[in-house]
């Protein structure tokens, strides 16, 4: 059984676009680490790469389902993840 440092909300964590990654700040001065494919296999711990320390991530694993291309659009605002993956299926529609 893990000992969690705490369990944070991943709205409340930075994403990277470029890295794919979801931050948080760690206490040590570094930061927990879980990366979207993580998210994506259900994973909910994010790793500090300079201590022992772990977090939960508290998430809803339905909104990172890998996508098979047909994504749907709903009415209202679109998360970041969705845009993403909606603008890569268009490039390689027209490519």
């Amino acid at each position: 059984m893990s000992s969690f440092y705490d369990e944070i909300e991943i709205e409340d964590m930075e994403f990277d676009e470029d890295t794919e990654l979801y931050h948080y700040p760690c206490p040590c001065g570094d930061r927990f680490e879980i990366s979207l494919e993580e998210l994506e296999a259900g994973e909910d711990v994010a790793k500090c790469p300079s201590c022992s320390l772990i977090i939960r991530v508290i998430y809803d694993p339905d909104e990172f389902l890998p996508g098979d291309g047909e994504e749907e659009i709903q009415l209202g605002t679109i998360d970041h993840r969705r845009l993403k993956t909606i603008w890569r299926t268009l490039l390689s529609v027209v490519q």
